[in-house]
């Protein structure tokens, strides 16, 4: 079946850095194009980033010039590197595939920026 496993969330202060990993399993990771959202606590979930089968990336712009989404196909792996964290950035962050019509969800890895 179809997994996404986040890992690489925690605290980091303001101007700091964390890389996000999402390991995924059960389909063909280096035919599909991937995803990272955010979601804050009574807020709808946000779409901060892609990458598609092919490598070309998009961010959005509230993370554009300090997230940057990666992809190691030999390791089924999905990445997020941030750095310049603010405190805006404290959220929920799900890794997310779409297969056919179903969308796929990792559990959530937790970011806290504070000082």
């Amino acid at each position: 079946q179809v997994q996404l496993v986040e890992s690489g969330g925690g605290l980091a202060q303001p101007g700091g850095s964390l890389r996000l990993s999402c390991a995924a399993s059960g389909f063909t990771f280096s035919l599909t194009a991937m995803n990272w959202y955010r979601q804050v606590p009574g807020k709808q979930r946000e779409l901060v980033a892609s990458i598609s089968r092919y490598g070309s990336t998009n961010t959005a712009d509230s993370v554009k010039g300090r997230f940057t989404i990666s992809r190691d196909n030999g390791k089924n792996t999905v990445y997020l590197q941030m750095n310049s964290l603010k405190s805006e950035d404290t959220a929920v962050y799900y890794c997310k595939t779409r297969l056919g019509l179903t969308d796929y969800w990792g559990q959530g890895a937790q970011v806290t920026v504070s000082s």
